[in-house]
């Protein structure tokens, strides 16, 4: 995804190193770019998204494994919770198949923009599933969030295909769905654990999709299959190594820098200009979200702070 912005609870606390963090999440926003950039080009080539999204996985798995040999061992991978893995695995392969699909569909800068929603609808999702509180600062943010959405795809005038930022939103509820599964997983399962566990268990039934979907490319086209399938396995490995390193608050305003890149990527592969309205809408997506964050941050602290108060010394 849009990456786009799925928050991982780290194993246990790691050495605070706030630049490193910040470098990371910068290189994560900078790769799925990358993935994105070249998920629309493989588009060009007849490469279709259940192969894309086969081959993502595959780099996905070989980086878990990686990660996983190198830290906590194979010993960790050990879960009893086999149908909430299932379950998240299915809403993430739906999800990443829908931001391919907007990807495609929709100009780069356009697809992410709207992709930069997700915090917005974790914010709703959170208060109705979870039943987190959720006061005026938020809701706030939410509405702020829904205007920009609809300042650039402004519907009825037909400057931004309305299919497309239909599947765009879809995708970004979807991938807000996840963050919630993610949450509730994160209370006894490692973050590595639930990567790799994602991406190996995708491979059955994408790997079964592929009887059907498979299809013989050219040298350059399967290199270009390995580069996005690379990049999107580091994005997940660099997105964890940030969130051990830095607080969410400190790194994440860091994916907004992913606009950057898809403005640049979209006019030097595709010729793609923005809409006049992205430059609207696109602050107000971008402020409502940090507000989200910085709120929860600080309701976060607080709780802390009291819970702190209480105990007994």
């Amino acid at each position: 995804m849009k990456a786009r912005t799925a928050t991982l609870e780290t194993d246990r606390p790691a050495e605070q190193r706030h630049v490193a963090g910040v470098a990371l999440r910068l290189v994560t926003a900078l790769l799925l770019a990358i993935m994105f950039a070249l998920v629309k080009l493989l588009s060009t080539r007849g490469v279709n998204i259940v192969e894309t999204l086969f081959y993502r996985q595959c780099g996905s798995a070989l980086c878990a494994v990686g990660a996983v040999a190198a830290g906590p061992g194979f010993k960790s991978l050990h879960s009893k919770r086999v149908g909430a893995h299932v379950g998240r695995m299915a809403l993430g392969v739906s999800a990443m198949g829908l931001n391919f699909a907007a990807t495609i569909m929709l100009p780069l800068a356009e697809a992410t923009v709207i992709g930069f929603s997700v915090p917005i609808f974790s914010t709703v999702l959170a208060a109705m599933v979870l039943g987190e509180p959720t006061g005026k600062w938020r809701w706030g943010a939410v509405a702020a969030g829904f205007l920009g959405v609809l300042l650039i795809v402004q519907p009825g005038t037909g400057e931004v295909p309305l299919m497309g930022a239909s599947v765009a939103l879809v995708a970004a509820l979807l991938t807000a769905s996840v963050t919630i599964v993610i949450r509730r997983l994160g209370a006894t399962e490692r973050a590595t654990t639930t990567v790799f566990w994602f991406a190996a268990s995708s491979l059955v039934p994408l790997g079964a999709m592929m009887i059907w979907f498979a299809r013989p490319h050219d040298p350059t086209t399967w290199a270009i299959l390995g580069v996005m399938a690379l990049a999107g396995g580091l994005a997940q490995l660099t997105l964890t190594g940030a969130l051990r390193l830095a607080p969410v608050a400190l790194v994440m305003p860091m994916d907004y820098t992913s606009l950057i890149w898809a403005l640049l990527f979209g006019m030097w592969l595709f010729g793609e200009m923005p809409t006049p309205w992205i430059w609207v809408g696109a602050p107000i997506i971008i402020m409502s979200g940090l507000t989200i964050v910085w709120r929860e941050q600080r309701l976060a602290r607080r709780a802390a702070l009291s819970a702190g108060t209480a105990s007994p010394n």
